[in-house]
């Protein structure tokens, strides 16, 4: 959702419309480029606070001269900025998971400096915990972005302004089936993507409040809709099955180059579009843009981008997830590990796309409070810390997992408690209501972030 997000180029360019058979074509042979797994990268997206007092809000005229003076400087990562504000480093695609680490840690050095002049400073959390959902830029995309996104109700402008993640981008595998398959990956990103949830789970309060959620990030994705934020069905047929869901999914927008407002149709598929040619006939670069609009937990884009990991704090906390899904996911062993380990959650999904099933609702509640989560995840950190040695992985690196692995996994926690824990320790008890279950900030405010 950010600047950085191609929106295909100008609603002129690629003029000649396409038909629904070349949509499924390009989108077949686009989204899902099969061969060994040789490159790694991740997508960190920050708050950017007040370094001395992060309660308080931070002037858009701040935000645009201090990101002015970040894009002076150089950087390897693409440096680009949310709809809300928040800042986001992309590391270029590396060719080991050393590379990507040492990359992206000296721009963000760089980028912390520059911040620190300016008294500014990145904040490491999934959901802003201070701050209600302000946008920060105001252009035709993200007005109609806004809107369509407000006809599910307010969890939309949550997720564009208020939000943060960690994005572990892996390559999409191999043609042929094994551990490193094409198809095994995918479904493995699908499963063991509740386990990251809840492993990695750091957003557990809104307006200074607890919302009952430990990952209040993965419940306003939930809520945004299966069209606009869920997967397809694990049918077995990961080009086919996304293919379909590109088509039947609706338009978000309808691009305009003359400077007006963009039109934003209400209950329009792709497929739709392209049979009935109106408002217009659609194009290549509609189909390109349609795809930046689509945003499940794991989105191919000749790769496969985990989106489900919040924020983590620290300045170095965005390691841990990092080298445990790269392990995971192109260590051939630690592989073959976690999809033993995962299989057993495939129940509890009741066979329905993430993230609208109970495994993932209940991955984005308990965290790893939940008993079945907590020993999945156990077993993965496990073959991540024994794989990450033949990744390359240095000592600094492997420690930081395995004190992960001790300071929350082995005791049943996530970042999200040590948050919830700083809260009790400073903020007085308040009463529950009464016929309030648990008390939550969220379900007290129904009216503005439905569960």
């Amino acid at each position: 959702m950010s600047d950085s997000k191609s929106d295909g180029g100008d609603c002129t360019s690629h003029r000649t419309a396409v038909t629904e058979a070349e949509v499924e074509a390009l989108v077949r042979g686009i989204c899902f480029k099969t061969g060994p797994p040789r490159a790694l990268g991740v997508e960190l997206e920050w708050l950017v606070h007040e370094l001395r007092a992060p309660q308080l809000p931070v002037t858009p005229e701040r935000l645009r001269a201090a990101y002015a003076a970040l894009r002076a400087v150089p950087l390897r990562s693409p440096l680009t900025v949310e709809p809300g504000g928040q800042l986001e480093l992309s590391s270029p695609p590396a060719a080991s998971l050393m590379e990507c680490i040492r990359t992206v840690s000296a721009d963000l050095d760089t980028v912390r400096g520059v911040l620190a002049e300016d008294g500014l400073t990145l904040v490491g959390v999934g959901h802003d915990p201070w701050h209600t959902p302000r946008r920060f830029l105001h252009e035709p995309r993200y007005d109609a972005m806004e809107a369509c996104l407000d006809r599910t109700g307010p969890a939309g402008r949550h997720m564009m302004c208020a939000s943060a993640s960690v994005q572990v981008c892996v390559d999409a595998g191999q043609e042929e089936p094994g551990p490193l398959g094409h198809e095994r990956r995918w479904w493995l990103a699908h499963h063991l993507g509740a386990v990251l949830v809840a492993a990695f789970a750091n957003s557990p309060l809104i307006g200074q409040e607890p919302t009952g959620w430990q990952s209040s990030r993965q419940l306003m994705w939930t809520q945004i809709g299966a069209g606009r934020a869920g997967a397809p069905p694990l049918d077995g047929d990961a080009r086919g099955a996304w293919a379909r869901h590109v088509l039947d999914s609706p338009v978000m927008c309808v691009r305009r180059d003359d400077g007006g407002p963009w039109e934003v149709p209400e209950g329009l598929t792709f497929r739709e579009w392209t049979r009935s040619g109106t408002p217009r006939p659609p194009t290549r670069a509609d189909l390109d843009y349609h795809l930046t609009t689509l945003f499940p937990p794991v989105r191919p884009r000749g790769h496969l981008e985990l989106r489900m990991i919040d924020a983590q704090p620290g300045e170095d906390g965005w390691i841990v997830p990092l080298a445990v899904t790269a392990a995971l996911f192109d260590d051939p062993a630690a592989a073959e590990t976690a999809y033993r380990s995962v299989k057993p959650l495939v129940e509890r999904t009741l066979h329905r796309p993430a993230p609208h099933n109970p495994l993932w609702t209940d991955a984005a509640r308990s965290g790893l409070a939940d008993p079945e989560l907590r020993e999945m995840a156990a077993e993965c950190f496990a073959a991540a810390l024994e794989a990450l040695p033949r990744l390359g992985a240095d000592a600094e690196v492997i420690g930081a997992v395995a004190a992960f692995r001790d300071r929350y996994v082995a005791r049943g926690r996530s970042p999200a408690d040590d948050l919830l824990d700083r809260r009790r320790r400073t903020e007085p008890a308040r009463p529950q209501r009464t016929g309030d279950p648990g008390g939550t900030a969220l379900d007290r405010r129904r009216k503005d972030i439905r569960t």
